[in-house]
């Protein structure tokens, strides 16, 4: 039996499908099943709740091979690293009591960065925490995802820009959310690994913000530039659209981190290139969006 957390999520929706479609037994927390798709509530097995809920994780649990956990962002949350480790920690105990044999964690690259990186600290802490059990551990380890962008559709739409608080001409490893997922899939779906391992997931490109709007441009037929957003407009920005500052700064420390290289090691030892490039995904996902 594999578990499925957060399986309306852009992930963990992905990862369900893959796994409905290859006819694995899939059960899944879900708050408000509502949500689910109907082939979801007829081919899978639903316990209604929090994955952060010891009750519903020791229901879910139970009997289960494989799990793929992930946190869900709080935007509202005060305090970052309580959000992940508060979810965390009943998994682990769930994980230990029921005797799950296989964890797979979507987390971060750049686990060992020595400076403090808003959203993707508590993440490493999270693997530790996750590692600490003895549990199977595949650490999903994750750069900027490119369908972040999506939330920007209709300012390129209608002003021709994007904007981030990352340094324009520093290169920033990306991936596709889908490519995630098929990592996952794999992953979950496969009985004979154990040990604790982290796998990067990263596309093929190599670019910054700025080259990042080259290619938007030629793959959407409109001109559109990067716009590096001024920290403190960036935060007061985010907080006016209701994100605590705890959550809006550690966006910033973020970027300032991806800005830092916090990826680059990893991404210079890759030697398998997720599949979906940055002009694929463009002409794919973020042109009919756009477009919408």
């Amino acid at each position: 039996m594999i578990v499925i957390t957060a399986p309306t999520g852009q992930i963990g929706r992905q990862v369900l499908d893959a796994l409905l479609d290859s006819g694995q037994p899939v059960r899944v927390i879900a708050r408000d099943p509502g949500r689910l798709a109907p082939k979801v509530r007829e081919h899978a097995e639903v316990v209604q709740g929090s994955h952060g809920d010891p009750e519903v994780l020791a229901e879910a649990f139970k009997g289960a091979d494989s799990v793929l956990w992930l946190v869900p962002p709080n935007p509202g949350a005060d305090d970052i690293a309580n959000h992940y480790l508060g979810f965390t920690r009943p998994a682990c105990d769930a994980v230990k009591a029921q005797g799950v044999e296989r964890v797979v964690g979507v987390t971060s690259l750049g686990r060992g960065y020595p400076r403090h990186a808003g959203q993707l600290s508590p993440a490493f802490a999270m693997d530790a925490m996750i590692e600490g059990t003895g549990v199977g551990y595949r650490a999903l380890a994750m750069p900027y995802f490119m369908e972040n962008l999506l939330h920007q559709a209709r300012t390129i739409r209608d002003e021709g820009m994007f904007v981030m608080p990352n340094t324009a001409d520093r290169t920033l490893a990306i991936v596709a959310t889908r490519d995630i997922a098929a990592a996952a899939a794999r992953l979950l779906a496969d009985d004979s690994w154990d040990g604790q391992d982290t796998v990067p997931v990263i596309s093929p490109d190599s670019l910054s913000p700025r080259g990042m709007a080259q290619v938007m441009t030629e793959a959407l037929g409109r001109p559109v530039r990067y716009q590096q957003a001024d920290h403190d407009a960036y935060k007061a920005t985010m907080t006016r659209y209701g994100m605590s500052e705890a959550w809006a700064q550690g966006l910033i420390d973020m970027a300032d981190a991806q800005s830092d290289g916090i990826y680059d090691r990893e991404q210079q030892a890759l030697a398998a290139p997720a599949p979906t490039n940055f002009r694929q995904w463009c002409e794919e996902v973020l042109r009919p969006a756009v477009l919408a």
